[in-house]
Protein backbone atom coordinates (compact mmCIF):
# COMPACT_ATOMS: atom_id res chain seq x y z
CA UNK A 1 0.00 0.00 0.00
CA UNK A 2 1.45 3.36 -1.17
CA UNK A 3 0.52 6.92 -0.19
CA UNK A 4 1.58 9.51 -2.32
CA UNK A 5 0.95 13.27 -0.75
CA UNK A 6 0.68 16.33 -3.81
CA UNK A 7 2.37 18.93 -2.22
CA UNK A 8 1.71 21.56 -4.67
CA UNK A 9 -0.07 25.34 -4.53
CA UNK A 10 0.30 28.95 -5.76
CA UNK A 11 0.45 30.02 -2.49
CA UNK A 12 -2.41 32.87 -3.31
CA UNK A 13 -4.96 31.74 -1.08
CA UNK A 14 -4.26 32.62 2.15
CA UNK A 15 -1.52 35.23 1.24
CA UNK A 16 0.70 36.64 2.91
CA UNK A 17 1.04 33.91 5.39
CA UNK A 18 1.45 31.98 2.29
CA UNK A 19 2.95 33.14 -0.76
CA UNK A 20 4.27 31.53 -4.16
CA UNK A 21 7.62 30.67 -2.62
CA UNK A 22 6.51 29.09 0.57
CA UNK A 23 2.84 27.63 0.28
CA UNK A 24 -0.03 27.03 2.84
CA UNK A 25 1.05 23.25 3.66
CA UNK A 26 4.57 24.48 4.48
CA UNK A 27 3.49 27.05 6.76
CA UNK A 28 3.11 26.54 10.56
CA UNK A 29 -0.64 27.70 10.84
CA UNK A 30 -2.88 28.46 14.36
CA UNK A 31 -0.14 27.55 16.88
CA UNK A 32 0.88 24.05 15.36
CA UNK A 33 4.41 23.04 15.09
CA UNK A 34 4.09 20.72 12.50
CA UNK A 35 3.11 22.08 9.14
CA UNK A 36 0.33 20.82 6.90
CA UNK A 37 2.66 19.19 5.05
CA UNK A 38 4.10 17.51 8.08
CA UNK A 39 0.82 16.71 9.58
CA UNK A 40 -0.16 15.19 6.43
CA UNK A 41 2.68 12.78 6.75
CA UNK A 42 2.38 11.74 9.86
CA UNK A 43 -1.21 10.35 9.19
CA UNK A 44 0.38 8.63 6.43
CA UNK A 45 2.83 7.13 8.81
CA UNK A 46 0.01 5.91 10.53
CA UNK A 47 -1.19 3.71 7.32
CA UNK A 48 1.80 2.09 5.65
CA UNK A 49 5.67 3.26 5.33
CA UNK A 50 5.62 3.62 1.59
CA UNK A 51 5.31 6.94 1.10
CA UNK A 52 6.09 9.20 -1.47
CA UNK A 53 5.75 13.17 -2.14
CA UNK A 54 5.24 15.11 -5.02
CA UNK A 55 6.70 18.98 -5.45
CA UNK A 56 7.67 21.17 -7.89
CA UNK A 57 11.15 22.36 -8.34
CA UNK A 58 10.77 26.03 -6.41
CA UNK A 59 9.32 23.58 -3.18
CA UNK A 60 11.44 20.52 -3.32
CA UNK A 61 14.01 22.57 -0.69
CA UNK A 62 11.30 23.14 1.37
CA UNK A 63 9.19 20.11 1.77
CA UNK A 64 13.11 17.81 1.85
CA UNK A 65 14.20 19.96 5.11
CA UNK A 66 10.48 19.62 6.41
CA UNK A 67 10.40 15.27 6.02
CA UNK A 68 14.43 14.96 6.72
CA UNK A 69 13.39 11.01 7.51
CA UNK A 70 12.16 10.82 4.14
CA UNK A 71 14.61 8.77 1.58
CA UNK A 72 15.63 11.42 -1.26
CA UNK A 73 13.84 8.54 -3.79
CA UNK A 74 10.59 9.00 -2.23
CA UNK A 75 10.23 12.55 -3.64
CA UNK A 76 9.03 13.01 -6.95
CA UNK A 77 10.44 16.52 -8.50
CA UNK A 78 7.82 18.69 -10.67
CA UNK A 79 9.99 20.62 -13.08
CA UNK A 80 7.09 23.31 -12.82
CA UNK A 81 3.80 23.41 -12.17
CA UNK A 82 1.80 21.28 -14.85
CA UNK A 83 -1.68 21.01 -12.57
CA UNK A 84 -2.79 17.64 -11.08
CA UNK A 85 -3.30 15.75 -14.01
CA UNK A 86 0.32 15.88 -14.98
CA UNK A 87 1.74 15.76 -11.42
CA UNK A 88 -0.10 12.54 -11.04
CA UNK A 89 1.55 11.21 -14.06
CA UNK A 90 4.78 12.07 -12.85
CA UNK A 91 3.82 10.23 -9.56
CA UNK A 92 2.58 6.87 -11.42
CA UNK A 93 5.71 6.91 -13.53
CA UNK A 94 8.08 7.14 -10.62
CA UNK A 95 6.26 4.44 -8.34
CA UNK A 96 5.65 2.15 -11.37
CA UNK A 97 10.00 1.93 -11.26
CA UNK A 98 9.79 1.20 -7.97
CA UNK A 99 6.93 -1.21 -7.25
CA UNK A 100 4.57 -3.75 -8.32
CA UNK A 101 2.10 -2.89 -10.81
CA UNK A 102 -0.33 -4.45 -8.77
CA UNK A 103 0.33 -2.08 -5.89
CA UNK A 104 -2.41 0.44 -4.71
CA UNK A 105 -1.74 3.74 -4.53
CA UNK A 106 -3.97 6.35 -2.40
CA UNK A 107 -3.42 10.09 -3.82
CA UNK A 108 -3.81 12.39 -1.45
CA UNK A 109 -3.33 16.41 -0.42
CA UNK A 110 -0.91 17.84 1.85
CA UNK A 111 -3.23 20.81 2.38
CA UNK A 112 -5.76 19.39 4.58
CA UNK A 113 -7.11 19.52 8.27
CA UNK A 114 -7.66 16.31 9.43
CA UNK A 115 -8.11 15.75 13.65
CA UNK A 116 -9.22 11.97 13.22
CA UNK A 117 -5.74 10.03 12.45
CA UNK A 118 -8.06 6.40 13.12
CA UNK A 119 -10.59 7.37 10.81
CA UNK A 120 -8.61 8.85 8.42
CA UNK A 121 -6.01 5.53 8.37
CA UNK A 122 -9.82 3.42 8.18
CA UNK A 123 -10.77 5.16 5.22
CA UNK A 124 -7.45 5.07 3.25
CA UNK A 125 -7.48 0.82 4.43
CA UNK A 126 -10.98 0.32 3.32
CA UNK A 127 -10.54 1.87 0.02
CA UNK A 128 -7.51 0.09 -0.94
CA UNK A 129 -9.36 -3.14 0.05
CA UNK A 130 -12.01 -2.26 -1.92
CA UNK A 131 -10.12 -1.28 -4.94
CA UNK A 132 -8.17 -4.50 -5.06
CA UNK A 133 -11.19 -6.61 -5.16
CA UNK A 134 -13.01 -4.67 -7.80
CA UNK A 135 -10.08 -3.21 -9.70
CA UNK A 136 -11.94 0.01 -10.21
CA UNK A 137 -10.87 3.38 -9.02
CA UNK A 138 -11.89 4.31 -5.44
CA UNK A 139 -12.58 7.67 -4.32
CA UNK A 140 -13.33 9.17 -0.92
CA UNK A 141 -15.69 11.52 -0.16
CA UNK A 142 -16.83 13.72 2.39
CA UNK A 143 -20.44 14.02 4.32
CA UNK A 144 -21.27 18.03 3.82
CA UNK A 145 -22.04 19.63 7.08
CA UNK A 146 -23.34 22.72 5.34
CA UNK A 147 -24.32 23.71 1.96
CA UNK A 148 -20.89 24.71 0.67
CA UNK A 149 -20.01 26.93 -2.76
CA UNK A 150 -16.23 26.30 -2.86
CA UNK A 151 -16.63 22.31 -3.25
CA UNK A 152 -17.45 20.04 -6.01
CA UNK A 153 -19.60 17.38 -5.15
CA UNK A 154 -20.26 13.57 -5.97
CA UNK A 155 -23.28 12.27 -6.45
CA UNK A 156 -23.99 8.97 -5.36
CA UNK A 157 -25.73 6.20 -7.33
CA UNK A 158 -26.53 2.43 -5.69
CA UNK A 159 -24.89 0.78 -3.16
CA UNK A 160 -22.46 -1.58 -4.00
CA UNK A 161 -21.36 -2.60 -0.64
CA UNK A 162 -23.15 -2.26 3.07
CA UNK A 163 -20.14 -3.47 5.00
CA UNK A 164 -18.08 -1.30 4.44
CA UNK A 165 -20.44 0.96 2.70
CA UNK A 166 -19.25 1.53 -0.94
CA UNK A 167 -21.14 3.40 -3.72
CA UNK A 168 -20.95 3.66 -7.36
CA UNK A 169 -20.68 6.89 -8.74
CA UNK A 170 -22.89 8.39 -10.45
CA UNK A 171 -22.10 11.87 -11.76
CA UNK A 172 -19.95 15.41 -10.65
CA UNK A 173 -20.95 18.55 -9.59
CA UNK A 174 -19.32 21.80 -10.07
CA UNK A 175 -19.42 23.80 -7.46
CA UNK A 176 -23.24 24.76 -7.11
CA UNK A 177 -24.72 28.16 -5.49
CA UNK A 178 -26.02 28.40 -2.50
CA UNK A 179 -30.18 27.15 -3.27
CA UNK A 180 -27.86 24.67 -5.23
CA UNK A 181 -25.85 22.96 -2.54
CA UNK A 182 -28.81 23.43 -0.38
CA UNK A 183 -31.13 20.58 -2.43
CA UNK A 184 -27.82 19.17 -2.79
CA UNK A 185 -27.42 18.43 1.10
CA UNK A 186 -31.50 17.83 1.49
CA UNK A 187 -31.25 14.78 -0.86
CA UNK A 188 -28.17 12.69 1.10
CA UNK A 189 -26.94 11.65 -2.23
CA UNK A 190 -24.28 14.16 -2.62
CA UNK A 191 -20.65 14.05 -1.07
CA UNK A 192 -18.08 16.54 -1.34
CA UNK A 193 -15.07 15.82 -3.54
CA UNK A 194 -12.17 16.07 -1.33
CA UNK A 195 -9.57 14.92 -4.22
CA UNK A 196 -8.84 11.73 -3.19
CA UNK A 197 -8.49 8.53 -5.28
CA UNK A 198 -7.13 5.14 -4.85
CA UNK A 199 -6.15 2.33 -7.42
CA UNK A 200 -3.65 0.21 -8.43
CA UNK A 201 -0.84 1.54 -10.39
CA UNK A 202 -1.79 -1.29 -13.08
CA UNK A 203 -5.85 0.08 -13.15
CA UNK A 204 -4.85 4.03 -13.47
CA UNK A 205 -2.50 3.31 -16.22
CA UNK A 206 -5.36 1.24 -18.01
CA UNK A 207 -7.77 4.21 -17.01
CA UNK A 208 -5.78 6.19 -18.82
CA UNK A 209 -5.14 4.23 -22.24
CA UNK A 210 -9.35 4.28 -22.04
CA UNK A 211 -10.16 7.46 -21.30
CA UNK A 212 -7.64 10.23 -21.54
CA UNK A 213 -5.54 9.07 -24.36
CA UNK A 214 -3.90 12.39 -24.07
CA UNK A 215 -2.89 11.97 -20.51
CA UNK A 216 -1.42 8.17 -21.60
CA UNK A 217 0.69 9.96 -24.24
CA UNK A 218 2.24 12.08 -21.79
CA UNK A 219 3.06 9.18 -19.35
CA UNK A 220 4.51 7.04 -22.21
CA UNK A 221 6.54 9.98 -22.98
CA UNK A 222 8.35 10.47 -19.35
CA UNK A 223 8.25 6.72 -19.30
CA UNK A 224 10.86 6.78 -22.37
CA UNK A 225 12.28 10.15 -21.54
CA UNK A 226 16.27 10.34 -20.72
CA UNK A 227 17.26 12.26 -17.66
CA UNK A 228 18.42 15.06 -20.05
CA UNK A 229 15.10 15.42 -21.68
CA UNK A 230 12.92 15.03 -19.15
CA UNK A 231 12.15 19.10 -17.36
CA UNK A 232 11.74 19.59 -21.45
CA UNK A 233 9.18 17.25 -22.04
CA UNK A 234 7.22 17.33 -18.86
CA UNK A 235 7.35 21.75 -19.29
CA UNK A 236 5.55 20.67 -23.15
CA UNK A 237 2.41 19.46 -21.11
CA UNK A 238 -0.42 21.43 -21.52
CA UNK A 239 -1.62 22.32 -17.48
CA UNK A 240 -4.81 20.48 -16.58
CA UNK A 241 -6.50 18.58 -13.54
CA UNK A 242 -6.56 15.36 -12.87
CA UNK A 243 -10.47 15.63 -12.54
CA UNK A 244 -11.26 16.81 -15.82
CA UNK A 245 -8.86 14.90 -17.50
CA UNK A 246 -9.06 11.69 -16.44
CA UNK A 247 -11.10 10.80 -13.76
CA UNK A 248 -14.47 12.48 -14.58
CA UNK A 249 -13.77 10.16 -17.73
CA UNK A 250 -14.04 6.86 -16.09
CA UNK A 251 -17.43 5.42 -16.19
CA UNK A 252 -16.87 2.39 -13.31
CA UNK A 253 -15.59 4.73 -10.25
CA UNK A 254 -16.45 3.82 -6.79
CA UNK A 255 -16.91 6.43 -3.77
CA UNK A 256 -16.72 5.87 0.42
CA UNK A 257 -18.31 8.32 2.42
CA UNK A 258 -15.00 9.56 4.82
CA UNK A 259 -14.29 8.29 8.50
CA UNK A 260 -12.45 11.64 9.35
CA UNK A 261 -13.18 15.41 9.68
CA UNK A 262 -12.27 17.28 6.75
CA UNK A 263 -11.27 20.77 6.06
CA UNK A 264 -9.86 22.13 3.15
CA UNK A 265 -8.21 25.22 4.49
CA UNK A 266 -8.99 27.58 1.10
CA UNK A 267 -9.57 30.74 2.83
CA UNK A 268 -9.09 32.42 6.24
CA UNK A 269 -12.83 31.74 6.79
CA UNK A 270 -11.89 28.01 6.85
CA UNK A 271 -8.56 28.53 8.85
CA UNK A 272 -10.39 30.58 11.59
CA UNK A 273 -12.81 27.38 11.76
CA UNK A 274 -10.10 24.66 12.36
CA UNK A 275 -8.34 27.56 15.02
CA UNK A 276 -8.40 27.43 19.12
CA UNK A 277 -10.29 30.46 19.51
CA UNK A 278 -11.09 32.58 22.51
CA UNK A 279 -14.59 33.01 24.36
CA UNK A 280 -15.30 35.82 21.53
CA UNK A 281 -14.38 33.59 19.20
CA UNK A 282 -11.39 35.50 18.17
CA UNK A 283 -8.01 33.68 17.05
CA UNK A 284 -5.17 36.08 18.20
CA UNK A 285 -1.29 35.11 17.23
CA UNK A 286 1.53 37.73 17.69
CA UNK A 287 1.57 41.54 19.38
CA UNK A 288 -1.97 42.83 19.05
CA UNK A 289 -4.26 44.41 21.19
CA UNK A 290 -8.13 43.79 20.69
CA UNK A 291 -11.15 45.94 21.96
CA UNK A 292 -14.53 44.68 21.54
CA UNK A 293 -13.80 42.51 18.99
CA UNK A 294 -15.20 39.49 17.99
CA UNK A 295 -15.31 36.56 15.46
CA UNK A 296 -12.00 37.46 13.94
CA UNK A 297 -8.63 35.85 12.79
CA UNK A 298 -5.27 38.09 13.44
CA UNK A 299 -2.31 37.17 13.15
CA UNK A 300 1.03 39.83 13.88
CA UNK A 301 3.97 38.14 12.79
CA UNK A 302 6.04 41.50 13.11
CA UNK A 303 7.52 43.66 15.92
CA UNK A 304 5.63 46.70 14.98
CA UNK A 305 2.04 46.48 17.65
CA UNK A 306 -1.24 45.50 16.22
CA UNK A 307 -4.88 47.30 17.64
CA UNK A 308 -7.86 46.09 16.32
CA UNK A 309 -11.41 47.86 18.18
CA UNK A 310 -15.09 47.58 17.73
CA UNK A 311 -14.92 45.34 15.03
CA UNK A 312 -16.35 42.24 13.96
CA UNK A 313 -15.79 39.02 11.07
CA UNK A 314 -12.35 40.26 10.08
CA UNK A 315 -9.07 39.03 9.48
CA UNK A 316 -5.89 40.95 10.16
CA UNK A 317 -2.69 39.71 9.00
CA UNK A 318 0.77 41.31 9.19
CA UNK A 319 4.39 39.81 8.08
CA UNK A 320 7.03 40.41 5.97
CA UNK A 321 5.32 39.97 3.16
CA UNK A 322 2.07 42.14 3.68
CA UNK A 323 -0.28 43.35 5.21
CA UNK A 324 -4.05 42.19 4.39
CA UNK A 325 -7.51 43.04 6.48
CA UNK A 326 -10.91 41.71 5.23
CA UNK A 327 -14.27 40.65 6.05
CA UNK A 328 -13.81 37.00 6.96
CA UNK A 329 -17.13 36.37 4.67
CA UNK A 330 -15.65 37.21 1.50
CA UNK A 331 -11.46 35.71 2.84
CA UNK A 332 -12.03 33.62 -0.66
CA UNK A 333 -11.09 36.89 -2.62
CA UNK A 334 -7.81 36.70 -1.40
CA UNK A 335 -6.74 34.55 -3.86
CA UNK A 336 -7.65 37.32 -6.82
CA UNK A 337 -6.06 40.28 -4.97
CA UNK A 338 -2.78 38.40 -4.37
CA UNK A 339 -2.51 37.55 -8.01
CA UNK A 340 -3.10 41.22 -8.81
CA UNK A 341 -0.13 42.12 -6.20
CA UNK A 342 2.22 39.22 -7.32
CA UNK A 343 1.80 40.75 -10.79
CA UNK A 344 2.68 44.27 -10.44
Amino acid sequence: MIIAIIAGGSGTRLWPLSTSKFPKHLVLLNNSTRSLLQQTYDRSKKVTDKIYVVSEAGHIDHVKSQLPELSDNHFIVEPGRRGTANCIIAALQKISEDNDMSETVSFIHADHSIRDINGFSHSIKVANKVSSKENRIVLIGIEPSYPATGFGYIKKADLLSEEPYVYNVDSFKEKPDFNLAKKYISTGDYLWNSGYFVASIEVFIESMKNYSKELFSNYEMLNKASIKDYSSIYLGFESDAIDYALIEKVPNLLVIPASFDWMDLGSYSDLHKAADSDENNNYVFGNAELEEVENAYIRNETNVPLAVIGLDNIVVISNDSGILITRKDISQKVGEVSKRINNK
